[in-house]
């Protein structure tokens, strides 16, 4: 048989670079730094990198706005930097994902400087120019996904330009064939230097309705949450067309053409986990899509049960599913779950059927960082009015040690640290790498178990999933089987101990629990679960 493609039995692990780690003094993180750290994620156990958008960026956007795409960010490193990351990775069996952003570049890119030179540009087409509407406004009622209008001005060319995210992010036009060759040879820069693939950032808006039809109103919030006016508005046509499918066709099929199994994983920001599915295509778009309702649900097992199974069933027959908790555009995940619910949520990620994605940090429970108003530096919420939203918090550096400077950024020349670009989680000096490695009951070792269990057990990294039946509230309770090999995981959600009585009369030895403090022989239909203890079971089919 074809051995499964690696990308199938992945763990990843998402760097935001600026926050990982300092090497020049900057405040800022870099590639270097990432290359420093390559050791301790090759012994945490992850397979693959994703790197947010390290290109030559104004940094309105932090990155999202991309000046140049097939450059790095001089204060990030260069492209000999890196080369030397990617044989470093390679080196240590660790593959590698860049963030490609195709919806929108920075307003500094040279492509938008000749668009906006005026209307008899060559380039003028390769963005979204439209006169205003009859009363003189926009051209339509769309809103940007940061809450305010979508469509910018242009004094000097008296046209409008879409905008899907900040104004300083101008939206590409797809429907251009000069924008997919150009993009499609940015894509093949960087997979002849040995990208092993790409996130793809903002999917869904990739591609408008040609007519520019107004959006309809919605009643409540898309996701579930107040957003201000960016949540009350269906996209019905800036986003989700029928043509996208077709784009991913040729971005799988260009990156289908090259050799070592090169992926792309989407993100597909819905909580519609039918249109989700559909987004794999017929196994010829994205390899994989990153489902997001779990980083937008409230820590409930039966909400986190539904869209598991949800995502599931609306999976096209081979598709792999994705489980991610954490995310740099929401708030960090000990910070939304709790302290001892973060070892519950671990093993959830790494023992759910899908690829996990890790976020930085959340193996060590960082939590939001306390910013002050003044060093904010997200322009969402300043777009929106919304400041509570500020992503920053989940952005903060990672905390390598209990030392100042949390062993992000090394001292300066003149021994004064520079202020880090945002401010170090105060709680470093208690929750930081070095300080857990050495715990053998911290979340850090509770993380590195859980990934080599899941590298060791086919049934953890490539089996099948089912939930158990008679599974007692606040509980979410399942089976990963493959072979012979089968295991129960059981995770209770509450505060309070409780006894776990399945009617399968099955015996089965507790090989993990997230208090790192168990192992032993037990029944299903009398088995003890501390309160937010996990725990999981390899069951014995031959046994009593």
């Amino acid at each position: 048989m074809t051995p499964a493609p690696w990308w199938k039995q992945a763990v990843f692990y998402h760097i935001y670079p600026l926050s990982f780690q300092d090497t020049t003094g900057n405040g800022m993180g870099d590639l270097p730094g990432i290359i420093q750290r390559l050791d301790y994620l090759q012994e945490l156990g992850v397979d693959a990198l994703w790197i947010s958008p390290c290109f030559p960026s104004p940094m309105a956007d932090w990155g999202y706005d991309v000046s140049d795409y097939t450059d790095i960010h001089p204060d990030l490193g260069s492209l000999d930097t890196l080369d030397r990351l990617l044989e470093a990775a390679h080196g240590r069996g660790l593959r590698v994902l860049l963030d490609f952003v195709p919806n929108h570049t920075s307003d500094q890119h040279s492509w938008f400087r000749q668009s906006r030179a005026g209307r008899q540009n060559p380039k003028r087409d390769w963005y979204i120019w439209r006169d205003p509407g009859p009363d003189g406004g926009p051209p339509n009622n769309w809103i940007g996904y940061f809450g305010a209008p979508a469509w910018e001005w242009d004094s000097a060319t008296r046209q409008y330009y879409l905008h899907s995210f900040l104004k300083e992010q101008p939206d590409l036009n797809w429907r251009n064939p000069q924008v997919r060759q150009a993009m499609q040879q940015a894509l093949r820069f960087w997979l002849d230097r040995g990208v092993d693939g790409f996130r793809v950032d903002a999917v869904l808006p990739v591609i408008k309705d040609l007519e520019f039809r107004d959006n309809p109103a919605l009643a409540g919030p898309a996701l579930g949450k107040d957003i201000g006016a960016a949540g009350r508005q269906q996209r019905l046509y800036n986003s989700n067309r029928p043509e996208l499918h077709g784009l991913l066709r040729e971005w799988r099929a260009l990156l289908d053409s090259y050799p070592g199994d090169r992926m792309m994983v989407g993100e597909v920001y819905t909580l519609d986990t039918a249109l989700a599915g559909r987004y794999y295509g017929h196994d010829d778009e994205l390899h994989l899509v990153l489902n997001l309702s779990l980083v937008n649900l409230p820590w409930d097992p039966q909400l986190m049960r539904g869209y598991v199974e949800g995502f599931e069933a609306g999976l096209p027959q081979q598709a792999h599913p994705t489980v991610v908790l954490g995310s740099h555009d929401e708030p960090r995940l000990a910070t939304r779950v709790g302290g001892r619910q973060a070892h519950t949520a671990a093993m959830l990620l790494l023992t759910l059927r899908g690829a996990p994605f890790i976020y930085y940090g959340d193996e060590i429970g960082m939590t939001d960082g306390p910013i002050p108003e003044h060093r904010l530096r997200d322009p969402w919420p300043m777009t929106a009015g919304l400041p509570h939203l500020s992503r920053d918090p989940a952005r903060t550096p990672m905390q390598w040690e209990a030392n100042p400077g949390a062993g992000f950024s090394r001292e300066m020349a003149n021994s004064e640290r520079p202020e880090p670009w945002l401010p170090i989680n105060p709680d470093h000096r208690q929750r930081n790498v070095q300080a857990q490695l050495a715990d053998p009951r911290s979340l850090l070792s509770l993380y590195r178990r859980l990934l080599q269990l899941r590298r060791s057990s086919p049934a953890l990294h490539s089996g099948s999933y089912r939930s158990a039946a008679g599974a007692p509230e606040g509980t979410y309770v399942y089976y990963r089987s493959s072979g012979e090999q089968e295991f129960l995981v059981a995770l209770n959600f509450g505060a309070g101990e409780l006894l776990l009585q399945l009617p399968e009369s099955r015996p089965g030895r507790v090989l993990l629990s997230t208090e790192l403090d168990r192992e032993e022989l037990v029944q299903l239909t009398r088995c003890r679960l501390r309160g937010h203890e996990g725990i999981i079971v390899q069951l014995n089919p031959e046994a009593g």
